[in-house]
């Protein structure tokens, strides 16, 4: 593990493995940098992959008052650590903020965004994601994460064994980070396009077909805004997609 300070004094953690192309991957809700480890394990064998614990998250110190862009100047000292510039992978939540990243201008190879869970234009989301802060705020925290994974298309008794996962309570107070972020562009969560048209790099957009369909329908919204964007829909994949899977496809459009 390593460490690099961001601006506002924040210590963030990383890991760093393999040679090649530099690829930084960025975690969604309720994720360390270990959810990713067995990708970057995958992706080692081609890049030089960093993954890294978002603020208030595992090993990485945190700030008050949060502010989406204290985790843009986060990625911003990871890819100075890195030398300058890198590619990105951000997936679900993490692919939004990939996307606010690019397009502050931070200086990315490509861009890749795995399900940036944008919603509908005609749905409201902001009442229900405030129900999963008052919840926060009441520290009901596996309550929280309950409503938190429903609302994100998890069938409920998949939501309730998922949230009773060791340590996931730990990580519960950082949706409301996430959400701030999903709000950063568009309120209510919804594509934030022009944002999106400020990301001039070569993009690669991912959807499983077996996700939700509000996804795999952002997935597909998006694409038309990116000035240079591709979509690799993967074929029976939901959400959360095997390594080995998964790997090919960022390999191919990377080094493409």
């Amino acid at each position: 593990m390593q460490k690099v300070t961001s601006a506002d004094g924040t210590t963030i953690a990383y890991e760093r493995q393999g040679s090649g192309p530099r690829l930084i991957l960025v975690a969604g809700a309720l994720c360390d940098r270990g959810a990713l480890r067995p990708l970057a394990d995958e992706l080692a064998k081609d890049f030089d992959v960093v993954t890294y614990d978002r603020r208030g998250r595992g090993d990485s110190g945190d700030s008050t008052p949060y502010a989406v862009q204290r985790e843009v100047d986060d990625i911003g000292a990871l890819l100075t650590a890195l030398g300058g510039t890198a590619a990105i992978y951000g997936h679900s939540s993490g692919a939004a903020l990939a996307a606010v990243a690019a397009g502050a201008g931070l200086p990315f190879t490509q861009v890749v965004l795995h399900e940036p869970p944008y919603g509908p234009e005609d749905v409201d989301t902001e009442d229900e994601g405030a129900q999963v802060i008052e919840l926060l705020a009441a520290d009901r925290r596996r309550e929280a994460i309950e409503l938190f994974l429903m609302l994100a298309g998890m069938p409920k008794e998949a939501a309730l064994e998922t949230a009773a996962a060791p340590g996931l309570t730990d990580l519960a107070p950082t949706l409301a980070y996430d959400f701030a972020v999903m709000d950063h562009a568009s309120p209510g969560g919804r594509v934030p396009f022009e944002l999106l048209g400020r990301i001039t790099q070569s993009t690669l957009v991912v959807a499983g077909t077996a996700s939700p369909p509000f996804m795999v329908d952002a997935a597909h919204r998006i694409v038309k805004e990116l000035p240079a964007a591709s979509l690799s829909e993967l074929a029976d994949q939901d959400h959360v997609v095997p390594p080995e899977i998964l790997a090919p496809v960022l390999r191919a459009h990377l080094l493409e």
